[in-house]
This record gives C-alpha cells, structure tokens and sequence, in this order.
C-alpha cells in the first residue's frame, strides 16, 4: 500500500470542512476569554440575587429565589471566595 493511501483513511474530513472550523476558530478565540468572563459576572450577580435575602440585602424576587439556594449551594464557595469573602457569611451553612 502506497503511503498516501494511509493519509486518505486518516484524513475523512473534506479539505473545506477542516478550513471553515479552522476560520470559525480564528473569529472566535480572541473573544473566548471576554465572553468566558461575561459568563461568569452574569453568574456572579444571579448568585447575588439568589442569596442576598440571606445577606441581608433586601430581595424582591425572594420567593422565587429561595427554591433555586439548595441548587447552587455547592458553587456557593467559589462565589464568596471570588467576592472577596475569606468565610463563609452564614452560620448556618458551613462550607468553609
């Protein structure tokens, strides 16, 4: 067997299948960190809401809150150690 035909059974993918992922890569990761971060601020202020009653913070939406705490509550360590808390806030949850 001739050594091209082992680069046709390794390369399935057409030649202009592989150049149109290699574009997309090339618009899209300078933007992957940015939109990465984005992500993770929305994350941080729906994390906010969701257990600002329990901060103390008044919270409209509450009632609707409350249900969504037990949830999260296992990415609720990283959140107060990104926001600058050493321990946690509550007495009653002991994550920390």
């Amino acid at each position: 067997m001739p050594a091209h035909y082992d680069e046709e059974i390794d390369n399935k993918v057409p030649f202009w299948q592989r150049f149109v992922a290699g574009l997309n890569e090339f618009y899209h990761a300078p933007y992957r960190q940015t939109m990465a971060r984005a992500a993770r601020d929305e994350e941080d202020f729906f994390m906010l809401l969701m257990f600002s009653e329990s901060l103390g913070i008044d919270n409209p939406a509450s009632f609707y809150t409350l249900e969504l705490q037990p949830l999260f509550l296992e990415n609720f360590h990283e959140w107060h150690t990104r926001m600058g808390m050493d321990r946690c806030p509550f007495d009653h949850i002991g994550c920390c």
